[in-house]
Formats: structure tokens, C-alpha cells, sequence
């Protein structure tokens, strides 16, 4: 007798427990929100996020002890008038003074006052007031608001003149109002975008409903567990939108592929077994597709950054959790409702009505017909387990082979070829959405005072700073940087109370990433402080800021991506080779997923580097790709594209273990399976495309490349590039070489009373 496999028991054990496996999974969804809302989330702290030296001079500064209150400017900028004129000079005063009142500003700095360097602009048409608020930085956005309407009041009685305020602590404010307000909107059309996906792909309430209720479920549970989680692995900000990301589309993914083989099986008369067998079969894909998509997201423990060793555990969590309620509160739940899962929103109020009504001994021949409709879009759809599009695509796929796998191969190679000019760079204030105020303000702050806005911070730690060889060491840095031509005043330097550790905070020429603000960068780490304060015996030295945490990002991403590349590709090699006992299968799975990826990085770089499409999308090109993104695609793409291949190919392999040739089995695979397919893709389509539509640059591209990745993967791979190689292999696709034998089996792919009587199923070698 055939031992059933993981999925099949876990499917038979969650239907005839169903009470168990029902409850128990809302009990954990509840204890683990709850949990998770006690204890809060603990977020990555400056130094953890960086990487390379930058990660250590954060690392040296938050030792330090600074007080480090959150540092604001006021711009003040005529294109009349210079600091020259007396008119200027007294609106410089008057903002001055009206900061002076102002509770929670402290340490106001005019440019007119004496010893006051930088804070002129070279033309003399702008000046920058500085000053500080009050307490500490991590407090000072709640503190912010009655101070820009302070500044924003002073605007209004000063036509002619711009006066506008710059700070992370304002520009965090205005950023979180309204990117903030993007994301909950996203967040809210996820769900109902899924739901009216789902009705139109089951015809019915009931089927709609269970997916998104599970995958929603999931996501808050495992969200919950992510808090508890960031108390011994710090979370990043932007975790828990990834989960629900990952979350949805995973959740409704394995959902969909259950939900949709048991109904088959019901359709093709086995009744109470259909359960079962569904377990047995679309069961055991989910479980293949959830290990496969777990092992793409711990690439991620490997890219060298804490925020990406955030991200990757917190969509582990949420695929794990997925992954578990899909093999048991799934089949419960279809268990218990039976053929009830078909039915609309009429059908369960009928039932509901009548089951009331049972009481009284009373049942309604009309309530009776009504529980029993199908509504208008299962009548539609009609019966067929096939779709009619698919299998009319799959013929002349089919019959020229060698054509269509030579001309959708071309075109992914096409659609590739751009990402060889790839360029990538972490997004500064000036990619930001143009219409944000903040934004305008601080590239008027930039052009007018290029690098003051976000200098380099030079990091210097010794026994003691104030010695004379350190104040020396640094007063000759200063010279040499201004010297260079490459940086530029105000210079401000600060001293720690314990008089160990020193910061100078040195403005670099350009905008923050662009060659000259690199160039700058190299030389003041390669020339000027080896030159300076190197030479100091007893200190150490380090350099953060903007540029700098943008250049070691990018190298550090560039070192570890092999090492991400080779552990996700070499882990789902064999996972799919111990699955599908063929060498071929995996290779070939790689190949077509790498494709994907390649095209959906093409057509990024294509849109957004090259600055195509920019009126349709609504964005402004800053001619490169966020550095963080080929990566986190590299790894979300494969998870979610091996979802359908290894569905696909599950279904493929059961009908060729019932004896069916190959050919036909990949015909009948596909068919039957692309329904399924096209619905999930639909889903994540959707639910990118709304984060597409988000107006930060970083997101929208991350939104475009996943939704084109899954496009191009639910269409040009899996309709035609998939079948189309596997007929030209025929056979050779299962593949096995002797010397591979000894692997171990899991489980079987469909019920052994399935198989074709005079046909057995080609050996595996």
C-alpha cells in the first residue's frame, strides 16, 4: 500500500479535526497579535543599518554619548537682494528673533553674527539661520509642527523673500503625513483588489472569501511574531510592508492551488475523497512552492545588511505561516463547508435562513432552490477544469516548438538587454516626489549651499580629542579639504562629553551621489584623513553620511550578491531535484526563472534609468536604479516564479506517473493548471500595481518589477517557454543519472489508481 505524503496526512487530519485545526489557528492569529502589540517593535538603529566604514563610524558614534538633538535651517533667499542689504539683513533678524520665541528651539545660529562661517551663500543671495530642537532627536518629529508654522507664517509676511525650513526632523514629518497616507491607502485596496480578483476566478462568495480571510490572517499573525522577533533581530521600517506583500500573494497563491484542485476533484465525482486527493496532490506542491520560496527569502540572511537580514526573516515568518495554515486550516475549513464553497452571497443567506427556520420544522421550497443556486459567474464559466484560451495558445506551441521557444527566449534576452547598463543608487531628497514642500526647499538649500544639507561626517576617536596633536590633525583637515576644492564650509565639528570621540561634519561638492560627491568622498578617505588625523598615533577614524552610506550599500551589495546568487540557486537545485528526481527539471527551472528576472530588471532599467513612460507612471528619472532592488527582486522573483513552476510541473510529473506521455501530459498540465496560474498572477499583479501607483520613486519601481516579472512568468514562461522545451525534451525531462539513484523519494504525485492501464510511467534514471 502507497504511503500518503506530509500534505495528505496533514489534510486528513485538519478535515476530520477541523474544531482543532479552525480554532487553534485563531487562537494563535489572536495571541500572537496581542503578544506582538505588548512588547512593540525594536527598530534597527542607525549603525546597524549601515554597512562597510560607514557602519562603524555610526557604530563609534552611537558610543559616543552624544546629546545629538535634531538639527534644523531656515532658509532665507532673495533674488534681489545680498546679505549686503540692509532690506535682508533685517529679515535675516526678524527670523532670528521669532525662533527665539519659539518653545523647543534651542542654540539659534544667525549667519550675521561674528565667527558665523558657511552659512552665506557665495552669491550672498541666500543665508541659512540655524538652530537645534530641543531634546532628544528621536523626539523632536512629534515637537516639529508649531515650529514650521511658525516659519511657514513668517513666509506669508515676506513677499518677495523665500523663507522655508529643511531638517530630517521636519522632513520626516512632512514625508510620513503623506508617503504615510500612500501606504495605508495601498494597504487598504490589497485586500478588496484580492477579494473581487478571487470572485471572478471561483464565481463565489464563499470560495472569494476563505483565501483572502487566510492569507489576511496570516499576514497579522505573522506580523505579530515579527514584533516579538525584533526584540533579538532589530526590524527595519520597511519589514511589514514587504510581509504583506509576500504575505498576500503567497497565502492566496497556496490557497488558490488547493482550493481549485479539490473543486476538480469534486467535478470529476470523487466526493468525499476529493479532499484527500486534492491534499495529496496540490497539497504537496504548496508544500514544495513554500519550501522553495523560504529558501529564496534566506538569500537574503546573506546580502550583509541588517535591513535586508530584517526583511528576509520577517517573509520567512509570513511564508512559514502561510505555508501552515494553507496544509491545515485549509482542508478543515473545505471539510466542514463541503459543496457550500461554491455558493454566492444569496446561496449562505438562504442557508442561513433555512437553517433557522429548521427549528421551526418550516423549509421553504424557494429558500430551498436559492441555497442550492449557482450564481451567474459559475454558470458562465461553466464546468471545464481546462481553459479554453490556454489550450488554444498551447497548440501552435506546441506543434512548432522549436519556433516558440526560440522566439519567446529572444524575446526575454530583448527585453534583458538594457540591465547591461544598469547604474544604482540609494534615493536621496532630491528623488523624492516634486510636489512634497520639503522637498523643493531642500534642493534650494542644495543649490545654493551644495553638501551643507547632508555632509560627510568624519568620526574621530582617541583617548583624549582635545589634545593638541588631534586639534592640530584636524584643524590641518580642514584646511586641506578646502583647499581641495572638493568640499566646502560651514565645517562644524563636535565633541562627545567624555572628550573621546570627535565629529567634523565636512560638505561635499554635487548633489550627495552624483561623481563629483564620490570623488569628493575618496578623496577625503583615501588622501586627506590618512594624511591628517592618520597620522595621530592612538586614534581611529571613520566616515559616514549620505554619500558614504550610498557607496558602501553598493559595494557591500555587490560583494555579497555571488554568495545570495549561489546559496538560492544551489538550495532549490536540489530541493527540486530530490522533488522531481530529474536533473533536468531544475535545471531548466533555473534557467526560465533567471530569464524572468533578467527581463523584469531590463524593462526597469528601460523605464526608470533610461526615463521611458515617466508621464504614464508619474515620475521623474534620476537616471539609475535604487540600489537595493536588484537584489531584493532577485530573491522575491524566484520564490514567487518557482510557486508556479514547481504547481505546474507537480501536475505535469502525476499525469506522467499515471502513464501519460509526456506531450500530452504537458498539454493537459498546462490546461488544467492555467486557470489557477492566471488568477494567483491576476492577484499579484494587482497588488503590485497599487504599490506601483505609490509616489515614492523606490517603491514604484519595486511595484513595476515585481508586477512585470509575474506577468512575463504567468504568460511568456509557463504558457509558451515551459511547454514548449519540454516537448523538445520529451522524455529527457525526467531524467535521472544512475549514480543519483540513492536519492530519497517524497511522496507520490498522484494516487496510484490513476495510472493508465497499459501505459506505466517511463523510468526515472
Amino acid at each position: 500500500m502507497q504511503r500518503e505524503n506530509f500534505a495528505a496526512r496533514a489534510g486528513r487530519w485538519s478535515a476530520a479535526h477541523w474544531k482543532t485545526a479552525t480554532f487553534g489557528w485563531l487562537a494563535f492569529v489572536v495571541v500572537a497579535i496581542v503578544a506582538g502589540m505588548a512588547v512593540g517593535t525594536v527598530k534597527l538603529t542607525d549603525a546597524e543599518q549601515g554597512t562597510g566604514e560607514t557602519a562603524r563610524a555610526q557604530g563609534m558614534l552611537s558610543d559616543a554619548g552624544f546629546a545629538q538633538p535634531a538639527a534644523e535651517s531656515v532658509l532665507v533667499q532673495s533674488k534681489q537682494q545680498t546679505a549686503s542689504n540692509a532690506a535682508f539683513r533685517a529679515k535675516i533678524n526678524e527670523v532670528v528673533a521669532r525662533l527665539h520665541t519659539l518653545k523647543n528651539v534651542d542654540e539659534v545660529r544667525s549667519p550675521l553674527a561674528p565667527g558665523a562661517n558657511g552659512q552665506i551663500s557665495k552669491d550672498r543671495h541666500s543665508a541659512l539661520v540655524q538652530f537645534n530642537v530641543a531634546g532628544k532627536s528621536s523626539k523632536a518629529e512629534k515637537k516639529i509642527q508649531p515650529i514650521m508654522d511658525a516659519v511657514s507664517g513668517l513666509q506669508r509676511q515676506s513677499p518677495g523673500y523665500t523663507v522655508a525650513e529643511f531638517g530630517f526632523a521636519s522632513a520626516n514629518h512632512q514625508l510620513n503625513d503623506t508617503i504615510g497616507k500612500d501606504f495605508q491607502k495601498a494597504e487598504k485596496l490589497s485586500v478588496p483588489i484580492t477579494f473581487v480578483i478571487l470572485l471572478f476566478a471561483f464565481g463565489a462568495f464563499v470560495a472569494a472569501g476563505v483565501p483572502v480571510l487566510l492569507a489576511f490572517s496570516a499576514v497579522l499573525g505573522s506580523i505579530g511574531l515579527a514584533e516579538l522577533i525584533s526584540h533579538v533581530s532589530h526590524a527595519s521600517d520597511a519589514t511589514n510592508s514587504v510581509m504583506l506583500l509576500m504575505g498576500m500573494a503567497v497565502g492566496v497563491d497556496y490557497s488558490l492551488f488547493y482550493l481549485k484542485r479539490e473543486r476538480e476533484e469534486r467535478r470529476a465525482g470523487h466526493g468525499e475523497d476529493a479532499l484527500h486527493r486534492a491534499a495529496a496532490t496540490s497539497g504537496q506542491a504548496v508544500l514544495i512552492s513554500g519550501a522553495t520560496v523560504l529558501i529564496a527569502m534566506a538569500g537574503m540572511l546573506f546580502a550583509g545588511s541588517s535591513i535586508f537580514t530584517s526583511i528576509g526573516i520577517g517573509t520567512m515568518i509570513v511564508v512559514a505561516v502561510s505555508l501552515v495554515g494553507s496544509l491545515t486550516v485549509l482542508p478543515a475549513l473545505l471539510g466542514k463547508l463541503d459543496d457550500r464553497i461554491d455558493r454566492g452571497v444569496l446561496a449562505v443567506a438562504a442557508a442561513t435562513i433555512l437553517r433557522v427556520l429548521r427549528l421551526a420544522n418550516t423549509q421553504p421550497r424557494g429558500l430551498v432552490r436559492l441555497r442550492e443556486r449557482r450564481t451567474w459567474l459559475q454558470r458562465a464559466k461553466g464546468d471545464s477544469s481546462e481553459s479554453r484560451v490556454w489550450g488554444a495558445i498551447l497548440r501552435p506551441v506546441l506543434r512548432f516548438p522549436v519556433i516558440s521557444a526560440g522566439v519567446s527566449a529572444a524575446t526575454l534576452v530583448v527585453l534583458a538587454m538594457p540591465v547591461l547598463g544598469i547604474h544604482t543608487k540609494l534615493l536621496s531628497f532630491t528623488d523624492l516626489p516634486r510636489d512634497i514642500p520639503i522637498v523643493q526647499t531642500f534642493k534650494k538649500m542644495q543649490s545654493a549651499f551644495p553638501g551643507a544639507q547632508a555632509p560627510a561626517q568624519v568620526v574621530i576617536r582617541a583617548d583624549d580629542v582635545k589634545s593638541q596633536p588631534v586639534q592640530a590633525a584636524v584643524a590641518k583637515l580642514k584646511r586641506q579639504a578646502l583647499a581641495s576644492g572638493q568640499m566646502s564650509e560651514p565645517i562644524n565639528t563636535f565633541v562627545n562629553p567624555a572628550g573621546t570621540v570627535e565629529r567634523v561634519e565636512i560638505p561635499l561638492r554635487g548633489d550627495g551621489d552624483n561623481p563629483a560627491s564620490v570623488k569628493a568622498l575618496h578623496t577625503l578617505r583615501s588622501e586627506l584623513l590618512p594624511a591628517t588625523v592618520g597620522r595621530v598615533s592612538g586614534t581611529e577614524f571613520a566616515v559616514t553620511g549620505e554619500t558614504a552610506g550610498t557607496q558602501d550599500f553598493n559595494t557591500t551589495v555587490k560583494q555579497r550578491f555571488p554568495i545570495v546568487f549561489a546559496f538560492v540557486l544551489g538550495l532549490a537545485f536540489l530541493l527540486l531535484l530530490v522533488t522531481f528526481r530529474s536533473i533536468v527539471v531544475p535545471i531548466k527551472a533555473i534557467v526560465l526563472n533567471l530569464l524572468s528576472v533578467g527581463a523584469a530588471y531590463g524593462v526597469l532599467v528601460w523605464i526608470f534609468q533610461e526615463g521611458h513612460l515617466e508621464g504614464l507612471l508619474n515620475f521623474h528619472s534620476n537616471g539609475a536604479v535604487v540600489t537595493w532592488l536588484p537584489l531584493f527582486l532577485f530573491t522575491v522573483l524566484f520564490g514567487l516564479s518557482m510557486d508556479y513552476h514547481v504547481f505546474i510541473l507537480s501536475r505535469i510529473r502525476e499525469l506522467v506517473d499515471q502513464g501519460v506521455p509526456t506531450e500530452e501530459a504537458v498539454s493537459r498540465g498546462i490546461r488544467t493548471t492555467a486557470s489557477t496560474v492566471t488568477s494567483a498572477a491576476a492577484v499579484m499583479v494587482a497588488v503590485f500595481a497599487i504599490f506601483a501607483s505609490l509616489r515614492t520613486l523606490d517603491i514604484k519601481q519595486m511595484g513595476v518589477g515585481l508586477a512585470v516579472a509575474v506577468l512575463l512568468d504567468a504568460t511568456l514562461i509557463r504558457g509558451v517557454l515551459l511547454p514548449a522545451t519540454m516537448k523538445l525534451l520529451g522524455d529527457w525531462n525526467w531524467y535521472l543519472p544512475r549514480w543519483l539513484e540513492w536519492l530519497p523519494r517524497i511522496g507520490s504525485h498522484a494516487p496510484q489508481e490513476e495510472k493508465v492501464a497499459g501505459k506505466p510511467a517511463p523510468a526515472i534514471r
